[in-house]
């Protein structure tokens, strides 16, 4: 990690009282399905945000989900929170992805095409996993946006594209030129801003698995990185990038089956 972007990073503000008391909810063992409702249902901007994210054909539900309490008895409060807690976190940010040749559309797309493909892929057989994983997939590009302010900032534009031309993978090009990559400024700020050491572990070993401390988060981390493989940057799927999905998830032993008929609604 740069010391620039560390700064930037405890330059950041905290996240807003509304993500601290659904954290609160979903990490007490005690809390109920009605407990997180509550919450969600104070603030009726959040709640419209979350009834569009659940609502997206990503996820392939034939009838319209209209409260709150449908999307969490439908999804679980695992993936509500991540629905929840990635409308909070980008509004936290000012978005400029032009470094990365995309727009800030294209990011969006990025990231709900990255968790509706895990949630469609994961929601049956790992579904135990979903509470780190609904927001790791949501989140774990957010550190795209300090790394591309600081190769503005730079100057380093120019040599940043060259380098993902040449390089042909956003990490190493990261690494290349600013000195860090997105799942390690992603995991440093969700740590700066005291998420769970689960979801921090998921994210910072998204690129290696199996340095991840536990079995679960080696578990997660296999699972991000095949979604991350499989939905490029630019938020297109194409044969390549599920072929190389998939020798990871040989390669990883995990569900081909379900892989499968999740990429038909993410396509």
């Amino acid at each position: 990690m740069t010391e620039e972007i560390l700064k930037k990073i405890k330059q950041l503000p905290p996240l807003p009282e509304s993500a601290m008391q659904i954290e609160a909810v979903y990490q007490n063992p005690n809390s109920s399905f009605h407990d997180m409702v509550k919450i969600l249902e104070k603030d009726p901007l959040l709640t419209a945000d979350i009834l569009k994210a659940a609502n997206s054909p990503l996820y392939g539900f034939s009838r319209e989900i209209n409260a709150i309490s449908q999307a969490v008895g439908l999804f679980g409060m695992g993936t509500v929170r991540g629905f929840a807690l990635a409308s909070i976190v980008k509004k936290s940010f000012s978005l400029d992805l032009s470094a990365y040749g995309i727009t800030n559309d294209m990011f969006s797309i990025l990231s709900k095409k990255q968790h509706g493909l895990m949630t469609a892929w994961c929601l049956k057989k790992e579904n135990k996993l979903l509470g780190v994983l609904s927001p790791a997939a949501f989140l774990v590009e957010i550190g795209k946006v300090l790394i591309a302010q600081q190769i503005m900032t730079d100057g380093k534009q120019n040599e940043f594209r060259d380098a993902l031309k040449d390089l042909k993978d956003v990490e190493t090009a990261e690494r290349a030129v600013v000195g860090t990559d997105t799942p390690e400024v992603s995991a440093t700020i969700f740590e700066q801003w005291k998420f769970e050491d689960g979801l921090v572990e998921v994210i910072r070993h998204c690129q290696n698995p199996q340095a991840a401390k536990t079995p679960d988060s080696q578990r997660a981390a296999s699972i991000l990185h095949v979604v991350r493989v499989a939905v490029p940057i630019n938020g297109i799927i194409t044969d390549e990038s599920v072929e190389e999905a998939k020798e990871l998830i040989t390669s990883y032993g995990l569900d081909m089956e379900s892989f499968d008929k999740a990429l038909e609604n993410a396509r």
